[in-house]
């Protein structure tokens, strides 16, 4: 069973779910500095999606002055390429159209299809964020 919880940073206890989470994926597995992978947390809506009570993907999303960011999409390595990445996607979307306002992110190369998928598009060149390509994407 699949299940998506919304949060916001004043749940420490989610919160440390969250961030065990982000830390295996982007600071263990990809190699980003710990200092570059948390920032902007209290102005932050977050998402926990579990998967038979076990907690293996998050996301969040913040305003900024360009819009609604979505950001630190991050699935345990065994849990990829079975769809639950898009129904995290879905579910964040679902949340933010209603907002009125540019959507955008940072997708990393590997995941660019990921997002294109599910409707957005590049914009711009290649950039490099925390040693990582990464293409600017906005949902048309």
């Amino acid at each position: 069973m699949v299940e998506i919880v919304r949060f916001r940073f004043q749940d420490q206890k989610l919160f440390e779910v969250c961030s065990s989470i982000r830390t295996r994926v982007f600071v263990e597995e990809q190699k980003v500095d710990r200092k570059l992978e948390y920032d902007h947390e209290e102005e932050s809506h977050f998402y926990l999606l579990y998967v038979d009570g076990k907690p293996v993907a998050t996301a969040r999303w913040r305003k900024t002055d360009k819009g609604i960011k979505l950001e630190r999409f991050a699935m345990l390595k065994e849990f990829r390429n079975k769809g639950l990445g898009s129904e995290l996607l879905k579910a964040v979307l679902q949340d933010v159209r209603n907002l009125k306002r540019k959507i955008y992110l940072h997708s990393q190369l590997m995941a660019v299809s990921y997002y294109e998928r599910a409707g957005f598009k590049k914009v711009g060149d290649k950039f490099i964020e925390a040693g990582i390509e990464h293409y600017l994407m906005e949902l048309i």
